[in-house]
């Protein structure tokens, strides 16, 4: 009986064996379908704080490319009230944008009108991705666009705001001191995304304007850089006795670069100070303005 169910059991195996798979013959392997999602964040703002504000685009992709042009229709809505031709409008006739033959991305342009933007409004605007177009993802479908009166740094922002005292002033030269109070002018823009500006009462012993350059070509990255100076600051007797008589020099520290917000109004002013023809101190100098 063993020797007969052992037979069985090998007339089986080979049966198997003899019924697999043909490795010489193609099988066809079905393909994923095509899927639209969004590729930016699921939370988007937008500024529109000047007059004619630059369009904003909000970004779509495809899971393949294709060798035919492919239409993308969506959505939007507004619960805070905001209405197109009022308050913004769409670059995309009938809600539907193009993704071009051999491309997988596109965009949804959206133009803020800056009248439907008072001071302090806000709106939020959900654009969904619908069917029939390309298949939508069941991922990355919905965005949520904040749009209005919303402080972008470095963007439609006013540098002649930063004039002015900054009664709330703190420093820290190996310890902190303050508050006391600072102040700018002499605003001077170099070109459209830098300027430079004056900083007075810096150490709060009296000292002359400070000079540091301003620059926001890089929005949400936002320098602020000394410019070397090594005259009409003030007596560098106000560092240390030993030096009276004889200047204080300034440069920007090594590997320390300040910051400023557009949004917030501060500024962070980082560097070296020194005196004129001997050297400068190795303790990074760290001016916190505040209005």
């Amino acid at each position: 009986m063993k020797r007969i169910i052992n037979l069985l059991l090998g007339s089986l195996l080979l049966g198997i064996v003899f019924t697999g798979c043909d490795k010489t013959k193609l099988y066809k392997v079905k393909e994923a379908d095509a899927q639209v999602h969004f590729t930016g964040g699921a939370v988007q703002n937008y500024a529109v704080r000047a007059a004619n504000p630059a369009v904003y685009n909000v970004a779509i992709g495809t899971t393949d490319v294709s060798d035919a042009d492919r239409n993308v229709t969506f959505t939007v809505t507004s619960k805070t009230g905001a209405a197109a031709g009022t308050q913004y409008t769409i670059g995309a006739a009938n809600n539907t944008v193009v993704i071009p033959a051999g491309k997988s991305t596109a965009v949804i342009p959206i133009q803020g009108i800056y009248a439907g933007y008072p001071v302090g409004r806000i709106d939020t605007l959900v654009i969904t991705l619908t069917e029939p177009s390309v298949k939508v993802a069941g991922f990355d479908n919905t965005v949520k666009l904040a749009i209005g009166d919303i402080c972008v740094e470095g963007l439609a922002f006013n540098i002649n705001s930063f004039a002015g005292n900054y009664a709330n002033t703190n420093e820290d030269f190996g310890g902190p001191y303050g508050p006391y109070t600072t102040s700018i002018s002499n605003i001077t823009p170099i070109n459209a995304t830098s300027a430079t500006i004056k900083v007075y009462n810096i150490f709060d012993a009296g000292w002359g304007p400070i000079t540091f350059t301003l620059d926001w070509s890089t929005p949400g990255a936002l320098t602020a850089t000394v410019v070397p100076q090594t005259s009409g600051i003030g007596d560098a007797g106000t560092l240390s006795a030993t030096y009276a008589g004889q200047q204080v020099a300034v440069r920007p520290f090594s590997g320390q670069t300040g910051t400023w917000s557009s949004c917030n109004g501060t500024l962070t002013l980082k560097m070296q100070l020194g005196v004129a023809g001997l050297g400068y101190f190795g303790t990074l100098y760290t001016v916190n303005m505040k209005r």
